[in-house]
């Protein structure tokens, strides 16, 4: 009986299997580390699971709603344990949707949503304000195990305040309730004042010569002391 060749069809499954289980295990290996720093996945009937359906382009890994370039547009840390969010929560700063209720969660939260400007849903415990207070969102709702902080406002457009930026600088989203002062194109530096970009040739040539004078020095030091001993 002939022995068949890896030509075959039943000798191509095996190899086919074993390249899906690499991949399927590389691509759970690239997980930010914000969707499993806790355990178990989105449940299906959660805000997070809803809003990652309703779009084909959007997966569910762990604890992350993922689009195909691996962003991350919702977050659900529900019923985690957590008192802070932790250290790689800064990694969802792209989602939409965030849902941290059923948590002890303490302290203000305001510095903890820096740079989230995307962020159009927060679900939080009972007990927890919407980062940036009330005016910071269009609608601020309390249930009985929940806060829900709706449609994220951009305070530049109600601020009012022509002083808050310098000439050369304009007003920017940094996250509920946060604002920050963007330099125009060629303007950079304290109060965007400096014009002109900045120099790396520059600075990266008076660092080397600065580290290359330094090390001659101390190579010509310890040279003559060793020849005196």
């Amino acid at each position: 009986m002939a022995l068949r060749g890896l030509d075959s069809p039943l000798s191509v499954v095996p190899w086919a299997a074993a390249l899906l289980l690499v991949l399927s295990v590389e691509r759970a290996l690239a997980l930010p580390e914000i969707c499993i720093q806790c355990p178990g996945s989105v449940q299906n009937l959660s805000e997070v699971a809803l809003y990652c359906k309703q779009t084909s382009d959007l997966m569910l890994h762990a604890r992350c709603c993922l689009n195909r370039k691996g962003t991350i547009l919702g977050l659900d840390l529900q019923n985690c344990s957590l008192k802070d969010p932790g250290p790689y929560f800064p990694q969802a700063h792209t989602a939409i949707i965030i849902d941290l209720h059923a948590n002890s969660l303490q302290g203000d939260l305001a510095n903890t949503f820096r740079g989230f400007t995307q962020l159009q849903t927060l679900i939080l415990p009972q007990d927890v304000n919407c980062p940036g207070g009330i005016n910071a969102w269009d609608t601020v709702t309390s249930y009985i195990n929940n806060q829900t902080c709706q449609e994220q406002r951009n305070l530049c457009n109600s601020t009012g305040d022509p002083e808050m930026c310098p000439e050369n600088g304009s007003c920017a989203p940094d996250g509920p309730g946060r604002l920050q002062c963007v330099c125009a194109e060629g303007f950079h530096g304290y109060k965007c004042m400096r014009q002109g970009s900045f120099s790396l040739l520059m600075f990266f040539g008076i660092l080397g010569s600065t580290t290359l004078s330094i090390s001659t020095l101390l190579w010509g030091t310890q040279r003559r002391k060793a020849k005196a001993s």
